[in-house]
């Protein structure tokens, strides 16, 4: 009796253990593949290189190619100067890991800041970057490491579409959000450090396997998954339909497990 009630229960449960569980893997499935036709945000490039013709122009006011100053590892970011949200405790995060790291920025690797506004001047640029220099005790390194740029509309495009910064005009501003992008010096894209706090041991490993021209995976993509960018609110938000899709597969597959290895009863 207690044989048949067992069976009964996994024949009528498990076609729809199998459907959550079918279900809940095509959802997990994108945090491996991530949506290329993303309208904000970030779909990663990894080990794709940066195009030749990305023109800038530096704090001296010159006309320089953006490969021409990749020549050691650097860390890309993408922000406006004018950004009344989620760009200020971007750029905080980034001058708060530079001085927590024991690599010495300007030697082991470069910051390289670019407007993605083209009607910014790099004279606006040049007051952000000393306001951020002020809150660093590494001041002087990064004052020749950390360098800040702007840009024509065309050579935006280039350089965002080739990394995958996904972001949307508003108005006079922007909804965009936060991440950097860590180059090899060959140009190449090999790390992707997402969110508005970075750790030093994973900032560090970021620029040594740059220097080695290693990509690797984000580490926080779990996180990226759980938490979705809200633009309205400039902030990243916990995704509860993910998550909750992730907890039924494991709980659909605990209880699948339980059911075909409990030992059975005999009659």
């Amino acid at each position: 009796m207690n044989l048949w009630i067992i069976n009964i229960s996994a024949g009528r449960f498990l076609p729809l253990l199998l459907g959550l569980f079918f279900i809940a893997s095509a959802g997990a499935q994108q945090v491996i593949n991530p949506v290329e036709d993303v309208e904000i945000g970030v779909v990663e490039h990894l080990d794709e290189f940066l195009p030749d013709s990305i023109l800038l122009v530096n704090e001296k006011e010159e006309l320089v190619w953006l490969n021409d100053l990749i020549d050691k590892p650097t860390v890309l970011n993408f922000v406006y100067y004018r950004c009344p949200g989620i760009c200020s405790p971007l750029m905080e995060a980034i001058a708060g890991v530079i001085d927590k790291s024991d690599l010495l920025i300007g030697k082991d690797y470069q910051v390289l800041t670019i407007s993605f506004d083209p009607r910014e001047t790099i004279d606006l640029g040049i007051r952000k970057k000393e306001n951020y220099l002020n809150l660093m005790t590494k001041r002087e390194e990064a004052a020749g490491g950390w360098h800040f740029f702007v840009s024509d509309s065309a050579s935006i495009i280039r350089a965002t579409e080739a990394v995958g910064f996904k972001y949307k005009r508003t108005g006079n501003d922007f909804l965009h959000a936060a991440s950097v992008m860590v180059i090899s010096p060959d140009k190449k894209i090999v790390r992707y450090l997402n969110g508005m706090y970075y750790m030093p041991f994973e900032w560090k490993m970021a620029i040594i396997e740059a220097s080695q021209g290693k990509s690797g995976p984000t580490l926080n993509r779990v996180l990226r998954y759980c938490y979705t960018y809200d633009p309205l609110g400039q902030t990243y938000v916990m995704n509860f339909t993910k998550v909750g899709g992730i907890l039924i597969m494991f709980f659909a597959l605990v209880f699948v497990a339980i059911l075909v290895l409990k030992p059975r009863k005999k009659v």
